[in-house]
C-alpha cells in the first residue's frame, strides 16, 4: 500500500464562540473546508454552576443545507429541536441530525451533567450536503456509545469506533447521503495501525490529546489535524502517548458552496431564501420546557 504525504499540519487554533471555548483546525485562511467536511470545532468546557444548566449550552439556532454532527467524549448533550426531538446522549455516543430544508435545535448540558464530571467535551463536524438533498426533510439520529460498532486490535491497544463507512469490515450505523467515513479512536502507546482509505476521498484526523507518528516519520501533538494528499491508499499512525483521534474522509461533492452563519447552499440566492424562510417560521419553533 502506498502511504498518503502530509499535505497539511492545522493547528487548532482558539476561539470565543458565543462565551464558549472552542478550537477550530478548519477552517483557515491556508484550508477553506476538506469536501465534504465544512468545519471542524472541539470544545472542552466546565458547565457552569451559576447558571441553570437547562440556560447552559448552545440555544435554540437554525440550519439548512448540511448536517452538524456532534460526537460525545465527556459529559452529554441535550438535544432538543423544531420537529419534536428530545434526546440526552452520553459520552461516547453520537448525535448525527441532517438539517435539510430547515430546523431549529439546542444543545444543551443534560440534568446530570454535574453527577458526571461537569465537563463537556465534543468535536462538532459540519459534514455538506449534496445539492439535490439540501431540501430534503430533515432527520436525527442519536447513536448512544453502546450502539456504535468498534474494532479492538489483538494485542488491545487500539480501539476504532465505526460510526459512519466501514473499516475492518464493520459497518457504522449511520447512512451518510454521500460517501464518507468518520471515526473515532483511542490508542495506548505503542499502537499502531495502517488506515486503508478509499483513493477518491479526501481525508484527515484530529488529535483530541496525545501525540501520533505518522507514515514512520512526522510527529503530530494534540488539538492539531494532519489532512493528507490524495497520493495514496490509506496512511500509517504509531501512538507515542496515550491519544484520543478523530477520522474523517469522504468522496469530495465538487459543488460551489455559498455560506452564511448557520445556513450551507450553493448560490447566495438559496442563502438569502434561508433567512427569509427562517423568519417566516418554515423552520418551524422550538420553545424549550
Amino acid at each position: 500500500m502506498k502511504n498518503r504525504s502530509i499535505k497539511h499540519i492545522l493547528y487548532g487554533q482558539s476561539f470565543d464562540m458565543g462565551g464558549m471555548p472552542i478550537r477550530q483546525p478548519f477552517p483557515t485562511a491556508d484550508v477553506e473546508r476538506i469536501d465534504p467536511f465544512l468545519l471542524l470545532h472541539h470544545a472542552e468546557v466546565k458547565v457552569p454552576k451559576h447558571v441553570p444548566v437547562e440556560k447552559a449550552g448552545v440555544g435554540p439556532h437554525p440550519h439548512r443545507g448540511f448536517s452538524p454532527v456532534t460526537f460525545i467524549f465527556k459529559g452529554g448533550v441535550h438535544h432538543r429541536d423544531s420537529r419534536g426531538n428530545d434526546n440526552v446522549v452520553y459520552e461516547g455516543g453520537v448525535q448525527w441530525m441532517n438539517a435539510g430544508m430547515g430546523i431549529i435545535h439546542s444543545e444543551r448540558p443534560p440534568q446530570d451533567i454535574f453527577e458526571r464530571g461537569g465537563v463537556q467535551e465534543i468535536i462538532q463536524l459540519w459534514v455538506n450536503t449534496p445539492a439535490e438533498h439540501k431540501m430534503d426533510q430533515p432527520f436525527y439520529f442519536p447513536l448512544s456509545s453502546e450502539n456504535i460498532p468498534f474494532y479492538v486490535s489483538a494485542d488491545h491497544l487500539i480501539t476504532i469506533n465505526v460510526v459512519a463507512g466501514e473499516l475492518e469490515n464493520i459497518k457504522g450505523n449511520i447512512k451518510p447521503l454521500s460517501s464518507l467515513n468518520t471515526f473515532t479512536a483511542k490508542f495506548k502507546k505503542g499502537g499502531k495501525y495502517v488506515f486503508h482509505i478509499p483513493s477518491s476521498h479526501n481525508a484527515f484526523i484530529y488529535l483530541l490529546d496525545g501525540k501520533l507518528k505518522i507514515n514512520n516519520t512526522e510527529e503530530v501533538q494534540g488539538k492539531y489535524a494532519v489532512l493528507f494528499e490524495n497520493n495514496g491508499e490509506g496512511f500509517e499512525v504509531e501512538a507515542l502517548d496515550d491519544t484520543r483521534f478523530f477520522i474523517g474522509s469522504g468522496e469530495p461533492l465538487d459543488e460551489p458552496v455559498a455560506s452564511h452563519g448557520p445556513f450551507v447552499m450553493n448560490n447566495q440566492t438559496e442563502i438569502l431564501q434561508a433567512f427569509r424562510d427562517y423568519q417566516l417560521g418554515k423552520m418551524g419553533v422550538l420553545i424549550e420546557n
